[in-house]
């Protein structure tokens, strides 16, 4: 979730806080009721594609005392909080450390050959923000690393000390959505030339000499949109997202639900790309009824992108840019992988 209000993870006392103090899931109320209704059955299998601290899994094993939680999440210290959280069902918890376009090996891991719900809750975690070492937050220094599995990968250091200015350029423009892309790709390449970036603080120095004060006055912080953009593009985010999304679709049982979170406006829009494809009918526009085998795979449930409402807003402010979109599968449609379907087309 894109947002910079983090906090420390030590209490006053100097005490480390459980994952449970520590993380207050989005939107917990409504994601939880609107998969209910595909885990109500004996034996169902809840999939959370980006388990974090398992905020949404703990309602989710406590309301429903037969499901099987897939946990999975490329972040190997949020896959030991979730544990920790979820200890108490652990017989019914399987943690598997792999990126979330990976979904069918987790099923395979878990011995499960579909799921019947599966959450997407997008972008940097509340665990990720909060570790100030991981150098996700613009609002304390730290290493330039962004790799939300700190144990693979190049870091966003890499990324701004080897990146040509055009390359720098398209990133901030594409991912950030920043107005001021040019100027500060030539920026890094001329500071760099003296000085490779290491640490956080030098990169937020430069983005306060390059963005223009009147821009920061309206536009929030000056390294908000960089940051992210550099974080996208060290963990490849919107790449991820684009093959996950329609591999969780085909895993989905008839019957099966899925909600997506999103906190920007890049990952909300390919969400709804690939939920409009999927609940779109195959019958020829020109006939006037529905074909039978063409009907749509899945129907929306929600109207539109959904957002959080002011209460939910005071009592956790990272839900501010939330998105959330759902669908349900047809309970007669059977499940076709992606290659099958481009084939039949």
């Amino acid at each position: 979730m894109d947002d910079d209000r983090g906090h420390d993870e030590r209490t006053g006392d100097g005490t480390t806080r459980e994952p449970g103090d520590r993380h207050v899931p989005v939107l917990l109320d409504r994601v939880t009721d609107l998969l209910a209704p595909a885990l109500e059955h004996p034996g169902a299998v809840y999939l959370d594609a980006t388990l974090g601290m398992g905020g949404h899994a703990a309602t989710l094993l406590a309301r429903h005392p037969e499901l099987t939680v897939v946990g999975m999440d490329r972040d190997p210290q949020a896959l030991d909080l979730a544990g920790r959280r979820l200890a108490a069902y652990a017989d019914r918890l399987h943690r598997v450390h792999v990126v979330y376009d990976r979904i069918g090996d987790a099923l395979e891991q878990a011995g499960a050959g579909h799921a019947d719900a599966i959450l997407f809750d997008l972008g940097v975690s509340s665990l990720q923000l909060d570790e100030t070492e991981r150098g996700f937050s613009y609002s304390r220094d730290a290493d330039l690393d962004m790799r939300m599995d700190p144990t693979t990968g190049p870091t966003a250091a890499d990324v701004l000390n080897t990146y040509e200015a055009p390359d720098l350029r398209r990133i901030l423009h594409e991912y950030g959505e920043e107005r001021f892309a040019g100027p500060i790709a030539k920026a890094i390449v001329r500071n760099r030339a003296k000085q490779p970036f290491t640490r956080s603080s030098e990169l937020v120095e430069l983005l306060y000499g390059v963005v223009p004060a009147a821009s920061r006055r309206t536009g929030g912080h000056p390294a908000k949109r960089t940051f992210q953009a550099l974080r996208i593009e060290v963990n490849r985010e919107l790449d991820v997202l684009r093959d996950a999304l329609p591999a969780a679709l085909d895993a989905l049982a008839p019957g099966g639900r899925i909600v997506v979170l999103s906190y920007h406006s890049l990952e909300d829009r390919i969400t709804k790309r690939v939920l409009a494809e999927r609940t779109r009918s195959r019958t020829p526009l020109d006939l006037p009824v529905e074909l039978p085998g063409h009907e749509p795979e899945f129907r929306l449930l929600t109207r539109g992108a959904e957002t959080a409402s002011a209460e939910e807003e005071a009592r956790n402010p990272r839900a501010a840019p939330v998105r959330l979109r759902a669908a349900e599968r047809s309970t007669t449609s059977s499940t076709t992988s992606t290659a099958e379907r481009q084939e039949r087309r």
